[in-house]
């Protein structure tokens, strides 16, 4: 028990990478909730990242968000290796859905591709999110996450193929993957929304750029790319520069931060009449989120 303890006091020490790496380990995270103590002392960390453990608290921190201006995201944490999980996920994503029905405000259903079968084929994952998309309340829309680089070209077939069939998605582009610039050309080109972030795994080199200027250089060129072509531009970055050079040069664009990451920003910009939306996640499984906020708050 002490371990983790000890650990958990000092991860905001350690480096972005080392962090990322205990991110992904199962045993670190086995270590840490198996205890009562420690897994109580790590949720209440994640708590500022996440909209609850159940839906029922999702629900009243989407609603405290909407009250207070805000549109939002929801997503429900789930990792799903097999059919037999795809479809409790599916089943658990159904239920958010459904439960929006009942909030007043904009609020999105925020989706997973992997964690709705994509790795079982592109056809496949279609069909869950179909699924999905039967008990999505009217005016709403699938906003689909970014994944590792090798799930991006099947993530823009899935994308582009449901958009085909009219249904209201919004893509994921980030902004570190050299392939990027692509990917926002055949978005463009089917008329797809497109939130440019600037990337959350680690990647090699010959597939992405590296963190810091290079990929800020990108970020900005894909918006201004995005941009130029008249497309719906969702600036999701938490960097103040940034984004405020973008807002002035993009008046259309709109803004998403995530839930619990620099919120006296977020007031500010809905002060100033900036559309601002919250990527609100929740469920059981919410240690990796916590562990890969707490990396990216890390410079190196």
């Amino acid at each position: 028990m002490r371990a983790p303890a000890t650990l958990i006091n000092v991860m905001p020490a350690l480096s972005r990478r080392a962090l990322y790496a205990l991110a992904t380990n199962a045993r670190f995270e086995s270590a840490v909730r198996s205890n009562r103590v420690t897994e109580d002392l790590a949720y209440t960390a994640a708590r500022r990242y996440v909209a609850g453990r159940t839906l029922d608290e999702a629900l009243k921190t989407v609603q405290r968000l909407v009250d207070a201006g805000f549109s939002v995201s929801l997503d429900l944490f789930g990792e799903a290796n097999d059919e037999d999980g795809v479809q409790r996920v599916v089943a658990g994503y159904r239920d958010a859905a459904a439960a929006l029905q009942a909030v007043s405000g904009d609020v999105c259903l925020e989706i997973v591709p992997s964690n709705l079968g994509l790795d079982l084929g592109v056809d496949s994952c279609r069909r869950h999110v179909e699924q999905l998309l039967e008990v999505l309340p009217a005016g709403s829309r699938l906003e689909i996450s970014a994944e590792e680089h090798w799930r991006t070209p099947a993530i823009m077939d899935l994308t582009l193929a449901l958009a085909e069939a009219g249904a209201p998605v919004l893509a994921t582009v980030q902004a570190n993957l050299r392939r990027s610039s692509g990917d926002v050309d055949r978005l463009l080109a089917a008329q797809v929304p497109i939130r440019l972030v600037k990337g959350a795994y680690l990647e090699q080199t010959d597939v992405a750029y590296p963190w810091g200027e290079q990929t800020d250089t990108a970020y900005i060129r894909l918006a201004h790319q995005a941009g130029a072509a008249g497309g719906d531009v969702v600036v999701a970055t938490h960097d103040p520069v940034i984004r405020e050079a973008l807002l002035a040069a993009l008046p259309s664009a709109s803004v998403e931060m995530l839930l619990g990451v620099r919120e006296d920003d977020a007031r500010a910009l809905i002060g100033r009449g900036v559309p601002v939306r919250i990527y609100a996640p929740y469920g059981e499984q919410w240690f990796r989120y916590w562990m890969r906020r707490v990396a990216e708050a890390q410079g190196g």
